[in-house]
This record gives structure tokens, sequence and C-alpha cells, in this order.
């Protein structure tokens, strides 16, 4: 199968959004070449603002550009959305600035930076803010998918993108705020975001080799949260599951809990970064060391 990063999709999405519409810019903060901004800066340099290493100056000129009618895309890695959380909240949230935010390097595969670059806290951060809509796309399709919503939506926006190469898979329905039934089933559900949807999908077979019939469903928005799909699942189900590569405070596994509390579930687990940072290492071994693989998923839905 096809693997492509899902931050190079974003570049990609972005280039061919401002050849539809000249009203969208892009700034980033001199991590260009990995942001994958670099395209467009060559594209259309015109629309290009290099900011250099002031995230905070970057996301107020971007609303500032949003007043007048153009559509700003922020760039840089997801771990410095804290440099600019001020301008962020009172800047472009609170006024509810049409200002996007596409945020690379999420997650612990992001690899031998360590953790003091690995975002596990960026869609909590996001989530919180009254206004954002938050997207964590599953692969490049999606992400295409992603940033044409976002570039629609009157209002600020997180596209949250990965380094690590996972997984093209076929184009599926894509609506803003509800989730994807990836796999249909009945003894347990899991629910996941982002790039653990690979390694999800192998915890689901191994699964049903030893007899487990493990419903799947992806969610590429976290917000607004589709409740009425996972209340769904988690009725039908009676087991749920949540996996996710960022932290298990404040994430999707919060989402999921917000939906369905009260219902009584036999069983609710929250599978991802236990309130730790990252280290530096491989992304695989990253993956391995915190329980994030598909084998792990699957023993600890068996052992659960």
């Amino acid at each position: 199968m096809e693997k492509k990063a899902i931050r190079v999709a974003y570049g990609e999405a972005i280039v061919k959004l401002g050849a539809k519409n000249d009203k969208v810019v892009v700034l980033d903060a001199d991590l260009a070449a990995a942001t994958m901004t670099n395209d467009f800066k060559k594209t259309y340099p015109d629309r290009f603002i290099d900011c250099g290493i002031a995230e905070a100056n970057m996301v107020d000129m971007a609303a500032g550009m949003s007043t007048m009618g153009l559509i700003p895309f922020c760039s840089t890695f997801a771990v410095f959305a804290g440099r600019s959380y001020d301008q962020i909240r009172n800047g472009v949230c609170y006024p509810k600035f049409n200002v996007k935010f596409g945020f690379s390097h999420a997650g612990i595969t992001l690899g031998e930076d360590g953790g003091s670059h690995q975002a596990i806290e960026d869609i909590a951060l996001m989530r919180v803010l009254p206004n954002m809509t938050v997207f964590v796309p599953s692969d490049a399709t999606e992400c295409y998918q992603c940033v044409e919503a976002a570039a629609e939506i009157n209002g600020p926006v997180y596209i949250r993108t990965a380094r690590l190469p996972s997984p093209v898979y076929e184009a599926r329905p894509f609506t803003v705020g509800k989730g994807i039934v990836i796999k249909d089933g009945k003894d347990c559900v899991i629910f996941t975001c982002g790039i653990m949807l690979e390694h999800c999908l192998e915890a689901v077979q191994i699964l049903a080799d030893k007899g487990v019939d493990a419903a799947l469903v992806s969610f590429h928005t976290l917000k607004p949260f589709d409740d009425e799909l996972a209340r769904a699942y988690a009725a039908k189900c009676g087991k749920v599951f949540t996996v996710e590569e960022h932290s298990i405070i404040g994430g999707l596994g919060d989402a999921v809990a917000s939906a369905v509390c009260g219902m009584g579930l036999q069983k609710f687990q929250k599978i991802g970064i236990n309130d730790v940072f990252g280290q530096s290492g491989k992304p695989a071994d990253l993956l391995v060391e915190y329980g994030l693989t598909g084998a792990q998923i699957a023993d600890k839905v068996l052992n659960a």
C-alpha cells in the first residue's frame, strides 16, 4: 500500500487550494521545509510570509490579515502551539477570526527530536478553545479533505499533521463533525484518530483471528465531536476502547468519555500516552515503547 506523510499531503493541499482561491495566504515560522509549505512559497511567493522563529507574531499577523478578507494558514510544529497560545486564544478564537493552523510533527512519531518536540498535548489545548474546529486526519486523502473543509469554515481551524509516512486509503465520505465506521462489529468498539488508524486496523485483524468481533470507528473531527455515533457504538458493543497518539488527558479519549458518560458501560479504557513526555528514538521503537502497535492494542483489548 502507498504510504505518504500527512504533512506532505498538507503541503500539496494548500498549493491546490491556492490555485482555486487567491485569498489563501500561508505563514510559516522558519520551518517551511519541514511543514511542507515550501511548495506554496515557490508557487505563490507573493502570498507566503516566513515569519522567522516568532510563532506568536505569526499568529497576530494572520489575525490581522483575516480582518482584511484573506484566509491565512499558519504552519509550524505542533509543539510550538504553546508558544503562541495566548495569541491563538485571545487574538484569533476570542474574536472568531478566520485563521487556520496546520501544525505538523505531532505525537511521539516525530522521532529522534525527543520529548521537547513531541506534541502530546496539542489536541487538548485546541479542543478547549471556544470557536475552534479541530481536525486530526488519518491519512493523506483525509488531509486533503480537511484542508478543503477548513477553507470553507468561517472561523479558526486546527489541522494536526504527522511526520511519519502512513498508508493512503481510498477516499471516504467526509462531513465535518462526523465519524466514520471503518469496520462494524459487536463484541467491542475501538475509537481512534490520526495515524493510529493503521495500527488499529492491525489490532482488529488480530482480534478477529482470536474470535473477537471488534468494531472500528475513526474520527477526523475531534471538535465538533460526533457524540451520536460514539454513543451508538458504545450502546451496541458495551466495551469501549480509545486509541490515540496523544496524551490520554484531554484528547480523543476524553471526547468519547464525555459523549458516553452515564451509559453504564461494561468497560471503558483509554489507550495513548499515559501522562508522560516522549523521548528520543526511532518512530517504530517509540510506538512499541508506548504500547501503540497493533499487537499491543489487541493485547490490551483481550486483557480487558
